[in-house]
């Protein structure tokens, strides 16, 4: 069973912590490779806390753990990286910049 998200990225103070220990570190790896959501969604698609799930965009997907973050229904949030960059494509639409917010994502317990 899969269900449709919003996903947003961007940088966190754990991130910025880890990356002053070393870009490549665990504790930055670990920093960046995960997804934060809605406990209650979590609960209605019975993701435990650190499970590993599918996130989809049209760009592509990635399976990380999940954890419960402090979001509204329906938002995931994963911090920017390789992770998210995967996820993010390369288009900019004229713009220079990609899409790094509002994306829609299909999310999969595995």
């Amino acid at each position: 069973m899969s269900e449709h998200f919003t996903l947003i990225t961007g940088r966190t103070a754990e991130q910025g912590r880890a990356l002053h220990e070393d870009k490549d570190s665990e504790a930055y790896y670990r920093a960046m490779t995960l997804v934060e959501m809605n406990v209650e969604d979590m609960n209605r698609l019975r993701i435990e806390e650190g499970q590993v799930i599918r996130v989809r965009t049209a760009a592509g997907q990635v399976e990380v753990p999940a954890y419960a973050g402090e979001l509204p229904s329906m938002l995931l949030f994963i911090p920017m990286g390789p992770v998210a960059n995967v996820l993010v494509g390369t288009d900019t639409e004229s713009t220079g910049m990609p899409p790094f917010k509002g994306l829609m994502a299909e999310v999969e317990p595995i």
